[in-house]
């Protein structure tokens, strides 16, 4: 395991581990403790009261942060016929069929995000043992399959953020950069807390978000003070 360098551990050393933070105390101490030379994202990670295992349970949706992710997204649509047209005219990056397919499974990945009109999902699907585990495989629920395809393109570029829980029932997610202001990380956090919140399972009993932190990418974690 790889030993924590000076610059993290002074980091570390203004973050007492135990205590939970109000939300803009936090936020201003993930960007102040930002210790390298880019602009780091700023992530959530939220642990909730579910088990991943049962169906009703394995979160999972999309929500679009009102002041954006601060990142320009390469898309790749897989459409054809009027819909290929109507992607290019949004502003997609690559827009093809097959012929993508096939590039893929050649090791091309030089995209972000994947948007595919239902009639494409069939070839997509040769797709799922690449795209999935990078979380980029096209699914209904995050409104990345769909024939509208200049809306999805636009929503992603607005600062749409997919999300899913994990085995060990934490959803990860991102809230913007470390140059947003506090008041812009605030308004993006609610957006997806109450995301998060109205698809709570019925079937979930007790504590519904049980712990709530964040960090910037290199930086170290700091424990939210979570208010429903």
């Amino acid at each position: 395991m790889a030993k924590a360098g000076k610059k993290y551990k002074a980091a570390a050393g203004k973050v007492e581990p135990q205590t939970k933070y109000d939300l803009n105390e936090a936020l201003k101490i993930a960007k102040e403790n930002s210790f390298v030379k880019f602009d780091e994202s700023v992530d959530l990670a939220v642990n909730l009261g579910v088990d991943p295992r049962k169906a009703d349970q394995n979160i999972r949706g999309s929500v679009v942060l009102p002041k954006g992710t601060g990142k320009k997204f390469r898309v790749l649509v897989f459409a054809k016929g009027e819909k290929e047209t109507e992607a290019r005219e949004a502003g997609a990056e690559h827009v093809g069929g097959e012929d993508m397919v096939t590039k893929i499974q050649g090791g091309w990945l030089e995209f972000d995000r994947v948007v595919a009109t239902p009639d494409m999902m069939g070839q997509v699907g040769k797709l799922g043992k690449v795209l999935g585990p990078r979380g980029m495989m096209p699914n209904p629920k995050t409104g990345t399959v769909t024939f509208d395809v200049k809306q999805a393109i636009e929503e992603i570029q607005a600062g749409k953020v997919d999300f899913r829980v994990d085995k060990a029932g934490i959803v990860h997610a991102p809230l913007g950069k470390v140059s947003f202001a506090v008041e812009d990380l605030a308004e993006n956090y609610a957006a997806l807390m109450s995301a998060l919140v109205k698809m709570k399972p019925s079937s979930s009993k007790g504590h519904y978000v049980r712990g709530v932190s964040l960090s910037s990418t290199m930086g170290v974690g700091v424990k939210v003070a979570y208010t429903p």
